[in-house]
């Protein structure tokens, strides 16, 4: 298989989706697994929006997490489940530390900014960047400032993701992008030759699998 033009893999997250930095991080290890064995691919993010309904400027974790899970204790609980898990992946989540649910709209703006003026390194780091900020530094993802730094820091032009944020540059194209997602249920999830191969954040051996069966099944000629 050419890595002048290696497979593409649509990843589907959101930003404020923890299982999607879980996701993300066992995705690392099975394209690093498959790239021992020769097979190149490459990432395309798609967005998801969890809330697309959440106020631009957010809302109050607390209140967030009451309302969708009928108490902070419950919301706690289910934090502590997911804090463990994501150790297993040395993903340092600090669920104290988030004060506020943010819109995740602008950071997808800033993900679709680096695929395209970035290249795939960049914009790993963006989205690295994003989860990293959210999850275990407690920073408010929906500040554009906030944003801003983190694409800065990701390798994008000084002051170039100042400006997109700050305008409606890649808004209305995100949106529908993230509306047209809704139908696939949940995320993290990986397309393949617009086929799900993966759903859920699985173990990094399964995704490995599955993209060798997706890329298998992908190469087979049709039936007449």
């Amino acid at each position: 298989m050419s890595s002048l033009n290696p497979p593409v893999l649509l990843v589907v997250v959101d930003t404020v989706c923890p299982w999607c930095w879980v996701g993300k991080r066992r995705l690392d290890a099975a394209l690093a697994t498959l790239a021992e064995e020769g097979l190149q691919l490459s990432r395309q993010w798609h967005p998801f929006q969890l809330n697309p309904d959440m106020p631009s400027g957010g809302m109050l974790r607390a209140e967030y997490r009451a309302r969708k899970f009928g108490s902070v204790e419950r919301g706690r609980q289910l934090d502590a489940r997911l804090a463990a898990e994501g150790a297993k992946d040395g993903l340092p989540f600090d669920f104290e530390r988030i004060e506020r649910s943010p819109n995740s709209l602008d950071s997808h703006r800033l993900i679709r900014l680096a695929m395209m003026e970035g290249g795939p390194e960049v914009t790993d780091r963006v989205a690295e960047g994003i989860f990293s900020a959210y999850f275990a530094e407690g920073r408010d993802i929906g500040d554009p400032a906030v944003l801003a730094a983190i694409g800065d820091a990701a390798g994008l032009p000084a002051g170039r993701s100042a400006a997109i944020l700050t305008s409606e540059e890649g808004r209305e194209e995100v949106a529908r992008d993230a509306a047209r997602a809704q139908g696939i249920g949940g995320v993290p999830a990986v397309i393949l030759d617009r086929q799900m191969i993966i759903s859920g954040a699985q173990p990094a051996e399964a995704m490995a699998a599955a993209i060798r069966e997706g890329l298998r099944a992908a190469v087979q000629p049709s039936a007449p």
